[in-house]
């Protein structure tokens, strides 16, 4: 295990080295010239000039990514052209907010989908199996942004239960944590648990049909032990890898959802940030999402061994 997972990370180490030169890239792949965009059609060549040094588009592109690059090593993501901040520090000032809705997303998304399609899978056929049917119809059919403006106004708007928008760091407790978290959260997890529910009951029905489990039930095996000791356990590697899957697409919707209930993540940073085309934190932010990307589909591989003790690497 220590031998695999030393390997995954060091191989982990090219497909950076592929991202990050995308991501350098798109200062060059724009349109246009970036320093007279963002400079206006009203400034002088002297203030082009000034942008065009500040992000570096004086010097040539090699030398300009190998700087780049020695900057990311050490930590620095650069300087946001507008707020002149450091954009490693903008970032961090976005992790609690982002991390904190996409983690109570994964929860309730695992806590949905896993349960009800075991569920589906045992009564296959049955009223839970059609209801399943019908939730991820409509996970799958209804855009993140409708859902989130949908769930406000019934819960935070007509019942007024939910605040409609808005953050609270976790020290102020957790129930104002919670309770500001809830309707991103639950807008945010729709489609991933529908995912997670038609997953699982379609792994479940695989395993539920093997010579094992119908010799569990002739041996009077309980049927909820059958279904979570012995059937989960052999159909949770499927679940597992849409997990992992799944959390890109978090990411992605992750972006609306923060617009959508005005919470200040990363999502919304990069939102302002492609609006004013500040490229540094555009670079770092994309940057800092492809590297936990790729440590996740590592830790996804690395659990495969933990639940079915059968895959070795």
């Amino acid at each position: 295990m220590l031998g695999y997972t030393i390997r995954r990370l060091l191989m982990a180490v090219p497909v950076m080295g592929i991202v990050a030169l995308i991501v350098f890239s798109l200062l060059y792949l724009t349109p246009g010239d970036p320093a007279m965009v963002l400079a206006g059609d009203q400034a002088s060549p002297e203030q082009i000039e000034k942008i065009r040094a500040a992000l570096g588009l004086d010097q040539p592109p090699h030398l300009r990514f190998v700087a780049w690059l020695w900057q990311m090593a050490n930590g620095d993501l650069g300087t946001s052209i507008f707020s002149g901040e450091p954009v490693t520090h903008m970032i961090e000032q976005r992790l609690q907010p982002t991390f904190s809705l996409l983690a109570l997303s994964v929860l309730l998304s695992i806590a949905v989908g896993v349960p009800f399609g075991v569920a589906a899978a045992a009564r296959r056929g049955g009223w839970t199996d059609r209801a399943l049917t019908w939730f991820t119809t409509l996970g799958f059919s209804l855009p993140a942004f409708i859902a989130g403006y949908a769930l406000a106004f019934i819960f935070a708007t007509t019942l007024k239960w939910l605040p409609v928008q808005g953050f609270v760091p976790l020290s102020e407790g957790v129930p104002a944590w919670l309770r500001n978290l809830i309707l991103p959260a639950v807008t945010l997890s729709l489609v991933y648990a529908a995912i997670i529910g038609r997953v699982t009951r379609a792994s479940m029905l695989d395993v539920l049909s093997e010579d094992y489990i119908r010799t569990a039930r002739a041996k009077g095996v309980a049927p909820w032990r059958i279904l979570f000791r012995h059937a989960l356990q052999n159909a949770a590697v499927p679940v597992i890898t849409v997990i992992g899957i799944g959390i890109a697409t978090l990411i992605g919707s992750a972006v609306i959802t923060e617009n959508v209930f005005a919470i200040p993540g990363v999502g919304r940073l990069t939102v302002d940030a492609i609006l004013h085309r500040d490229y540094p934190i555009i670079q770092g932010v994309v940057l800092m999402l492809s590297a936990a990307y790729v440590l996740v589909n590592i830790a996804v591989d690395l659990c495969y061994t933990l639940l079915d003790p059968r895959i070795r690497y």
